[in-house]
Parts: C-alpha cells; structure tokens; sequence
C-alpha cells in the first residue's frame, strides 16, 4: 500500500504558490491555439516533395530517391495553399530549405496556422505510441509535443511576451461581422479590385466548418480529393436542413397554417438566393429540379422537343459530361435531328475555328460545358453563346463544374440556359437548378404533371401556373432546396474570388507536384483550368493507384467519369482523378503526390 507523501515533505517542495502559479501561466500560454510571439516571416519557397510513411514497397523496388524520405509526414507540410504559384516552380536540391517548420506535431488536427501557433517548440516525440491498426479507427490518447518540465523551466526564463495593441476604432472589421461563419479574413478597408473579396483565405478555418473532414479512413484522416464528385457540407448547411425538420417542415404553397408559410418562405427565400447568386433577372427564371442532369432532360423535353425537329443540328464538344450528351442524343432520335461534335486541341481545350465551322443556319442548340469535369478545361463559353447567337442559335450552358469554383454571372454570359447540382457547390445532394430565359420559360410547356403547377383543372382542360411553378409538379425536395440557400450563403461569404484564387495556386502545387513523379502522364493541360487534375502512370491500372490511394485515406475518381468520349480523344478508358476544393491544403497534395511516388518507383 502506497504510503501517504507527509505534509512537511509538501511544504519543502522547490515551488512556492507563486512559482506554480507562473508556471501555470506559462505551460497555458505555450498550448495550440494561443497567440504566438511575432515574428518575422519569410515566404516558403517552392520545394521538392518527399514521401510519407505509407506501406512497404515490394522488396525488389528500387528505394526512392533520398530527397522523397520525408515527403508528406504530417506536420511537415503547411495546410495554406503557397500564394503565387504559377507556372514553372523552381526545383529545391536534397538537403536544401523546406518550405515548412518540422514543429508542428504529427496530426492534422493540430497543425493549425503552424506549429502549435508558430512557436519553434519541441520536436515531435520519439516514443509516440504507434497509430492503430489499419482499419481501426479508435482516438488514442498522445502527448501531442506538449512542453515537459525541462521545456517548462525554459519558458520560464524567456522575458514576457508584449500584450496586443488594442484595435483603433477606425480600423477596419471584418466583411461578415453579421454572419454566423467563424471570421476567416481580414478585410482592408480599400480593396485593390474593387468588387471583389480580398485577404487570404484562413483555410484552417475552413476546414473546421466541414465535420466530415475529422473522419479517419483506414486509420489515417481522411483526405477528400473527389470534389468533382460531390462537395462536403458545412455544418452550417448541416444544421439549416435540421432546423427546416425541427421547426418548419410542411409542404408549400397549398395551406395557410404557420407551418406552410414557413416552408414556403424557406423555400422561395433559397430561389432567391440562388436567382443572385448567378446573376438571374428573377427568382422566376430559377426552377428546382434532382440535379443537372433532370436540369438538361427537362431542357430537351420541352424546348428541345417543342423547337428541334427533323434535320436540325445540336452541337455540343468532346469535353461533355454523358449527362450532356444522352438526352440530346435521345431527343435527336425522336425527331430526326443530327448531332455535332466540337473538338478539341491536345491540351484539351474547344478549337473555335473549328466551332465556327459547324454553325450554320440548321444549328438549332449548342449544349456546352463550363467546365469540364473530367480535366477541369475552363471553355471560353463567352465566345461560344456569342458566336451561336450569331447563327441564330440557343445555348445550354452545364455549370455543374463551374459554381464551386467561378464567379457566374447568366446574364452576362448572355445563356439561354444554365444548369447545375446542389451537391457539388456544398450543398445537399438531389438538389438542382435550371435558369432559362424568362420569355423562353414562358413559351415552354410544361415537362411533368400534377399538384403545385395547376392554375385550374376540369376534366377537359388544365390552366398551368407560370414559370416557375409550371415545371415543379408535385412535392419538390424542400428541405434541400433550402440547404441549397444555406450553402450559397456559406460560399458567399468567404467569396467566390477568394476560393478561387486558393484553388488556383493549389491546382498550381498539385501540378507541379505531379509533373515530378517519373512516368506519370497528366491529362488535360490547358492555359485555363479549375482545380482537376487527371493522369495515368504506366504499369498500373487506374483502379489500382485508387486502391493504393484508399489505403492511405485519400479518395480519388477512377475510371472513365462518365466523360467517355473526351477520354478516348487522349486514347484511354480511365483516368484518375484527383480534384481539389478550397478546404484542401498543401500537405494533403503531398499525401496523394507521396503515394504516387511511391508507386512509380516500384513499378511492375
């Protein structure tokens, strides 16, 4: 039995009150999170990338270069995207600066702005308990680099830190003071571009606002790089949908009880939202369907039935997702008309010349992507609608690509149609939206019928609503449509311009990162992209590097993205597809880039 410490061993104990007391002081101050005395910081160089401790390479690989040793382990790499990557990145020798402090500890959950709040603390434990099993997902307790007694002893003696200036009252506050988005930038009170969003963007911020990315995969966190895909939610998009359920779910536009009028207020506030958030004339352009593929079957349904006839022309490019072909194709079966192709260049981007040269006076639709999805080409749609009207054709642009990622604006891009899925602009899935033209709506019959899009029924005749009830027959998805509202007001507060510069310099990494792993084959190297990237490395099969990348707990696409055509252009069946979002950061490219590399040199 242990015996009791006496009170007068207590009592001759080093540390007086208050000693502990500053002690105390000191080890709080020293924690995650708490300010960090300034300094002086340099900006990171580009520098080489080096592997992550992943599974073992088969025993006859060759070992990978010296300078990949390190490349990826957590902590190493800082989460912000490097400002002003652009083309060509200067290669780093082995041995030479590291573009990020080895502080940090070795979680992703800690690295936060840095290395326990920039200080150049203890280094990363030795005796760390090793990580669970694979396929374990359990927490377990670590010691985190906290300062030990010694460490202690030593913040001690440092002299004490200077307490903040307070704020004068004129200097400027920050852009979404109203909002309930934590405060992620700074904004200058005279923006260099006037209309847009300045300051960077707080990306560890961010990823607190996205529960999902906590979640471990195979025991290691989860790296998301399948946006093109579907996008994560914010909890605030999260919480909106449950509070619709909690406090106004009820069916719309049909009673007159306090439930009713609140669904239909969430409801029509969300088409509003959506209405400006592409730059609609009115709310009354904006219809809600599944996604952007019902978006395009209602298009060819109506319009497209109702104006498309035998021998008429629908043009649409190699670069189109299968959603943006299919319904035309079966449409064109129906009457008669004829399809055309776009093509492209080897970087995979639109040859206007040839677009010219398909426009005649027969070409009735050109039904184009904003994006693509497959190798994130941003077309040149300002000139394609123009160049239609021209000939006297209507234009479908996709935006499934685009929202996330670009500033839309439909009616300075003059389309006469724009679609696009909830699901990948941070909102819920089965959610979508159709903008048309107002005097097009007007003239197109309706695409389904029932409840909510009847003026008046008799058993000889039916009086439609106008759009945009006309083309939303029966119960719509209410609670989505208002998440769909909950995430655009998400994205419109961190700034579309803001996003899209991250994920520009990101894309830039990523590529550079890419490019270095030998063999590997990047698809899709156009002058203007969106954050995806598409490649394939000789001596594996796509499905394979995905596995590889799952082990790992990072998600990537493989296969053919349902974007056959645009692949078979290049020669292939399948790609994999990693595709980036703004709360991604620097050391999960690493990650993926680390496996890769792994994987080249012990190619089979």
């Amino acid at each position: 039995m242990t015996t009791p410490t006496p009170t007068s061993e207590l009592t001759a104990s080093p540390f007086d009150v208050a000693g502990l007391a500053q002690l105390a002081n000191a080890f709080f101050a020293s924690l995650p999170g708490q300010t960090p005395p300034v300094t002086a910081v340099q900006p990171a160089a580009p520098a080489s990338v080096t592997p992550a401790a992943l599974p073992a390479t088969p025993d006859d690989a060759p070992a990978p270069p010296a300078e990949l040793a390190d490349f990826g382990r957590a902590g190493v790499a800082s989460y912000a995207a490097p400002v002003g990557f652009g083309a060509g990145l200067p290669d780093v020798p082995a041995g030479g600066p590291r573009p990020h402090s080895d502080s940090a500890g070795a979680y992703y959950f800690l690295a936060e702005n840095g290395a326990l709040g920039g200080r150049s603390g203890p280094s990363e434990p030795a005796d760390l308990p090793p990580l669970p099993a694979q396929g374990d997902d359990a927490v377990v307790a670590r010691a985190f680099g906290l300062p030990g007694e010694d460490g202690l002893r030593l913040l001690l003696a440092e002299p004490p830190r200077a307490a903040p200036t307070p704020a004068a009252a004129s200097a400027p506050s920050y852009y979404f003071l109203e909002g309930d988005i934590p405060r992620l930038y700074a904004q200058p009170a005279a923006p260099s571009h006037p209309g847009q969003h300045s300051g960077a963007l707080d990306v560890q911020a961010v990823r607190r606002d996205f529960p999902i990315l906590a979640e471990r995969v195979n025991g290691k966190p989860l790296i998301w790089l399948d946006n093109a895909a579907t996008t994560h939610k914010p909890q605030s998009v999260i919480d909106r949908i449950s509070y619709f359920y909690q406090h106004e779910n009820s069916n719309i536009h049909r009673a007159a009880h306090e439930l009713a009028a609140r669904a239909t207020d969430a409801y029509e506030a969300a088409r509003d939202k959506v209405a400006r958030f592409i730059g609609a004339g009115s709310s009354s352009e904006i219809i809600f369907v599944r996604g952007a593929t019902e978006a395009i079957n209602l298009v060819a349904n109506t319009w497209g039935q109702q104006n498309i006839g035998a021998g008429d022309e629908i043009v649409v490019s190699q670069l189109e997702h299968h959603a943006n072909i299919v319904p035309w194709q079966l449409l064109a079966q129906r009457v008669g008309a004829v399809i055309r192709v776009i093509p492209v260049d080897d970087s995979g981007q639109i040859l206007l010349d040839e677009y010219r040269k398909l426009l005649n006076a027969r070409t009735k639709l050109v039904a184009i992507t904003q994006v693509s999805n497959a190798l994130g080409t941003i077309t040149p749609v300002e000139t394609i609608v123009a160049l239609a009207h021209a000939a006297g054709a209507r234009v479908l642009v996709d935006g499934a690509q685009s929202v996330s990622h670009l500033r839309v604006n439909v009616r300075a891009l003059d389309a006469d149609f724009f679609v696009f899925s909830g699901h990948k602009v941070f909102a819920p899935t089965g959610i979508g939206v159709v903008y048309g033209k107002a005097a097009l709506l007007e003239q197109m019959p309706p695409w389904q019928g029932g409840g909510n899009m009847i003026a008046d029924v008799t058993f000889e005749r039916t009086q439609y609503q106008p759009a945009p009830n006309k083309f939303e027959a029966g119960t719509g998805n209410i609670a989505d449509a208002v998440g769909l509202g909950a995430a655009i007001d998400y994205v419109e507060r961190i700034g579309l311009e803001r996003i899209a510069h991250y994920e520009h310099d990101l894309l830039a990494y990523a590529t550079h990162g890419l490019q270095r792993v030998p063999g590997l084959r990047l698809i899709g190297t156009a002058q203007h992209k969106a954050s995806v990237l598409s490649f394939v490395l000789p001596g594996y099969r796509t499905e394979e590097i995905g596995a590889a990348l799952n082990r790992e707990g990072i998600a990537v696409r493989s296969g053919h993205h349902c974007a056959q055509p645009i692949l078979r252009r290049f020669g292939l069946e399948a790609t994999v597809r990693p595709s980036l979002a703004f709360y991604n950061t620097c050391e999960e490219v690493d990650a993926l880039v680390a496996v890769v590399n792994r994987l080249a040199h012990g190619r089979r």
